[in-house]
């Protein structure tokens, strides 16, 4: 009874019939659609159609292929009609979150990166550069735990900076 529904349909036999599909009509809207409710909203009226139609239904040689197209077909519908605003907007969200995402694992990559670069740095850059930019030490602090005048503190700070830079550039530029 699957798929071969009998000519006088009780509520019951289409139940039994739609929900052998029912959540592939479901994952297809929302794939479409990305908004949950939205999906829902396609699944009953899709189901409502096909309700409406339930004595046609005999006539369908695979129903589920032809509720499967009908559900795709709706929820293209629906993304062109001017209440898919809304969906777009949903849509802009979901890209944004990905967006989102890619940004914060390109930060973490580059910090990964730039920890690892540091500690190729000589010992007096990298703790001036720790104290400094990590720390955020004042100039007179950190010269006066490196020993140092700030005049030396800010070269060594600036060529330190300087080789980060670069060497993160070449990262980003080459991928390596």
């Amino acid at each position: 009874m699957k798929n071969s529904p009998k000519k006088n349909l009780t509520e019951a036999d289409f139940i039994s019939i739609i929900n052998v599909f029912k959540d592939k009509l479901f994952r297809i809207a929302k794939r479409l659609l990305v908004s949950h409710e939205e999906a829902q909203d396609a699944v009953q009226e899709v189901v409502l159609k096909l309700w409406i139609q339930k004595d046609k239904m005999i006539y369908y040689t695979n129903v589920e292929a032809f509720a499967v197209t009908m559900t795709k077909n709706y929820c293209l519908d629906r993304l062109k009609s001017k209440q898919a605003t809304n969906l777009q907007l949903i849509h802009s969200n979901y890209r944004d979150q990905h967006e989102r995402l890619a940004k914060k694992i390109e930060a973490r990559d580059s910090v990964s990166h730039l920890n690892r670069l540091m500690e190729q740095l000589p010992v007096q850059q990298k703790m001036i550069v720790q104290l400094r930019d990590i720390e955020q030490l004042e100039f007179a602090q950190i010269a006066e735990i490196m020993s140092m005048t700030e005049g030396a503190i800010r070269v060594a700070l600036s060529r330190g900076r300087t080789t980060l830079k670069e060497a993160l550039i070449k990262i980003h530029e080459y991928g390596t």
